[in-house]
């Protein structure tokens, strides 16, 4: 569904199309999730990671025939770029941005995020006015996304809750950081989380502030989350 005409577009947002007869196969080796559930109705959030687990980028994945659009934070779009190239070797795939923009409404659209039907619906177009009110819908659920809350090479994907939010497969095989991931969700450990929680005193925990909002994002203990917001979604997590 088209709304190019309302303020939906993200304009920190950027999308990469991986293209080639091995364009799925070869992300499928790298990335979170399970490439065999992506379809035009169901994107998919995902990571690229660590060896050790720890997130680099995460971003959303969309269908686009047998290529794969990825819709990442404008400002890691390059470096994304750059890394996958390294995985390429010699395979026959492109890997390049396109002129895609990605939107975001929260009560109209065809497709939900796929991490929380909450946080609204998102597609890709054309460009458009900005778009209102995301980040603070976001953060109000207590889902963090793109290096300055998640880090580069700083978080454990599960601490950043991607098995909560959908951004992990348990099923799928090998990808870059799968065995420690699978570790921790065997053995259900998992310590710290990323929160978001009414803004306070900054500290060695903290990974991003919105004064704006009143809002901060830090990098907690489990048995220390204090005054964090505990949405539904975490809280059923947390009693595990």
């Amino acid at each position: 569904m088209e709304h190019t005409s309302l303020r939906t577009t993200l304009v920190d947002r950027a999308v990469i199309r991986v293209a080639g007869d091995d364009a799925r196969s070869f992300l499928q080796g790298l990335v979170t999730a399970d490439l065999a559930a992506l379809s035009p109705a169901t994107p998919l959030w995902a990571g690229l990671l660590t060896p050790q687990g720890k997130a680099l980028f995460d971003f959303m994945l969309w269908a686009d025939g047998d290529a794969v659009l990825i819709d990442v934070e404008a400002t890691q779009a390059e470096a994304l770029v750059r890394r996958l190239s390294m995985y390429r070797l010699r395979r026959q795939i492109t890997i390049a941005r396109t002129e895609h923009a990605v939107h975001w409404h929260p009560t109209s659209g065809d497709v939900t995020d796929p991490r929380l039907s909450a946080l609204g619906y998102r597609w890709l177009g054309d460009a458009g006015e900005p778009a209102d009110g995301w980040h603070a819908h976001r953060l109000g659920l207590g889902v963090t996304e793109g290096v300055a809350e998640l880090g580069s090479g700083e978080t454990l994907w599960l601490e950043c809750n991607a098995r909560e939010l959908n951004g992990v497969s348990f099923t799928k095989g090998c990808y870059v950081g799968q065995e420690n991931t699978a570790r921790m969700h065997h053995r259900a450990k998992v310590n710290r989380r990323l929160v978001v929680a009414p803004i306070g005193p900054v500290g060695d925990r903290t990974r991003m502030t919105y004064p704006d909002l009143g809002l901060i994002v830090e990098h907690r203990r489990v048995e220390n989350l204090g005054d964090a917001l505990r949405p539904a979604w975490l809280e059923a997590a947390l009693l595990d």
